[in-house]
């Protein structure tokens, strides 16, 4: 009595979710809104000699389009685009120490923005074969059974054929 009874199928589940657990890489993904004149930072503590990379795209708002950057912990800017609808960047670390990058909507003033992102720390395969650090807008078409199915489509293409629903400060972070 007051002892669970064990189900016979949780044990493989768990081996699953451990195993899944392991192979996941440090880093955050993250879908958020970043209003109009405005500027979001993010931290991340990076060891010396560790890979980085830092994926984004505009999925909604106004022209798709951001400005962001991204210092190392002695505060030098180690990667700057302004406007840009998507972009990717890789970096190895000089300093270990919290790297920060930042997405600005501070030019416009009536257009606010859903940006998703992906930073990762270490050495992970491209999701696509031979995509390697080539960076590329990827469309889809969507079989008509999608339509109706609660996502919201738009026009934005879609980064390295990742879909990814405009909710707003949707995360998963990886540790």
């Amino acid at each position: 009595m007051g002892r669970a009874a064990s189900h016979p199928a949780s044990a493989p589940l768990l081996l699953l979710l451990v195993l899944l657990r392991a192979e996941r890489l440090p880093g955050a993904e993250l879908t958020f809104e970043l209003p109009d004149s405005a500027k979001q930072c993010f931290h991340e503590d990076v060891e010396r000699g560790a890979r980085f990379s830092l994926d984004y795209q505009v999925i909604t708002g106004g022209h798709y389009d951001v400005d962001c950057y991204v210092e190392d912990p002695l505060g030098n800017t180690i990667y700057q685009e302004t406007k840009k609808q998507y972009d990717s960047f890789t970096h190895r670390a000089e300093v270990k120490g919290v790297y920060q990058f930042c997405f600005s909507n501070e030019f416009s003033t009536f257009s606010h923005k859903t940006v998703y992102f992906d930073f990762q720390v270490g050495d992970e395969p491209p999701i696509l074969p031979d995509m390697g650090n080539r960076v590329t807008a990827l469309t889809q078409d969507l079989p008509l059974e999608f339509l109706g199915s609660g996502f919201v489509f738009h026009t934005a293409p879609l980064w390295k054929g990742l879909a990814v629903p405009p909710s707003a400060y949707t995360i998963c972070l990886r540790h």
